[in-house]
């Protein structure tokens, strides 16, 4: 038997199954499943930066977008909240690293 123990994606049951493996689940909630989507985002980032992939990009964003809605929010409130800032401050296109200032 092999343990995992960590969030997956909704379907990958099925995709065990399909592979004739039996995967054994719980369904998470409230704080559990907070803190395990908090968990699964610092994965994910490890594995980006491994791999610098763009599939571990997206997943990023899946786990962005399931810790939005899991707060509360809405996902076009998260685009509107990003557009917003990037008005005002700007986003990383030009690599600008602060030294200091005076």
């Amino acid at each position: 038997m092999t343990e995992y123990h960590k969030l997956v994606r909704d379907k990958i049951p099925q995709i065990m199954e399909s592979h004739g493996e039996k995967p054994v689940v719980r369904l998470l909630d409230g704080e559990e499943f907070h803190a395990a989507l908090e968990q699964k985002l610092r994965e994910e980032t490890r594995e980006y930066l491994e791999s610098r992939e763009l599939t571990e990009l997206a997943d990023i964003l899946e786990v962005v977008c399931a810790l939005c809605k899991a707060d509360g929010y809405a996902l076009d409130q998260l685009t509107a909240a990003y557009r917003s800032k990037n008005q005002a401050r700007g986003g990383f296109d030009k690599g600008i690293f602060l030294i200091s200032k005076e």
